[in-house]
């Protein structure tokens, strides 16, 4: 077989990627639905947003927010939406019927451009393209815990990336940042910003807790002010607990009674291990995990 003849069949075994569906051109399709092209305006200049929920348990706890910010992202990186976040969300249920009930789900809405203005380089906005891929994706057991590593790469400010937008051109940096923990051993990294101050995790927004204050570094545009982020500092605050969102050193974390991280994807997750020191899970991260679990179950968000 020629080379050329052979290169055609480099797929990839659709037994390797999670159960998925993709909507695309207004129906749902079963699988990875190819969408580009090498002169795709997406594929060759980045232009792709996305965000990430949660469906599982029957509950999908602040889905309308992720699929806002979508939206919010698109115009950051010069796309124009096409989609009301309410018919976004109203796509992610009537897609999550293709699942099992039992089967928990990561729920993708993207938009790209498929052309270019000035010479290709900015996207061109009429071209953007709504797509959404729904996936199997188990909830991390939080008592597995986390091991964390500084990292040498650093969180763009926003006059050199777009840090407003949930962009997939930013990750590629954030990938770096865990190739890089994890071959010192770890399993993510703590990502300073451009001042060398404490900005977040490779894939998850971070807080610490001293003296039973929690802290978490103060959003400052290098780094997004996540979803589940802002949702357990206001429930942490509503039960009477300290929160302060404050300029954050690695000297900071280094003297921590605990680390512990919040994400979409994890929802709260304990940070066991920093740079060569276990740190046993804390009360204060199991109680931001317990508040969490309560309002998401509270009844508004079952589907």
């Amino acid at each position: 077989m020629n080379h050329h003849t052979h290169a055609s069949h480099h797929h990839h075994d659709a037994s390797q990627l999670p159960d998925c569906w993709t909507f695309f051109d207004g129906r749902w399709q079963e699988g990875n639905t190819p969408v580009a092209g090498p002169m795709t305006h997406a594929f060759w200049c980045g232009s792709t947003v996305f965000d990430g929920g949660r469906i599982y348990d029957g509950i999908a706890p602040d889905l309308l927010a992720h699929c806002q910010r979508v939206n919010r992202s698109a115009e950051a990186l010069n796309l124009a939406p096409t989609m009301e976040a309410e018919e976004i969300m109203a796509l992610a249920l009537e897609g999550a019927k293709n699942f099992s009930a039992d089967q928990a789900l990561y729920v993708r809405p993207m938009y790209y451009a498929e052309g270019g203005g000035f010479m290709g380089v900015p996207p061109s906005a009429e071209t953007t393209r709504f797509i959404m891929t729904l996936f199997h994706a188990d909830m991390p057991d939080p008592a597995a815990g986390m091991s964390i590593g500084v990292s040498s790469f650093r969180r763009p400010t926003l006059e050199t990336m777009p840090t407003n937008a949930k962009a997939g051109c930013l990750y590629p940096n954030n990938g770096r940042a865990i190739l890089e923990a994890q071959q010192r051993g770890f399993q993510n990294a703590l990502v300073l910003d451009m001042l060398g101050n404490v900005a977040e995790l490779a894939t998850s927004n971070v807080f610490l807790v001293k003296d039973g204050v929690v802290r978490t570094p103060a959003p400052n545009d290098t780094f997004l002010n996540g979803i589940t982020r802002q949702r357990i500092i206001g429930l942490l605050q509503d039960d009477g607990i300290t929160v302060e969102e404050v300029k954050l050193t690695v000297s900071d974390f280094h003297q921590a009674d605990e680390i512990f991280s919040t994400g979409n994807y994890s929802k709260v997750m304990p940070i066991t291990h920093f740079e060569g020191r276990d740190i046993a899970p804390g009360p204060l991260a199991a109680k931001a995990r317990s508040l969490y679990t309560a309002f998401a179950n509270d009844g508004s968000h079952a589907l």
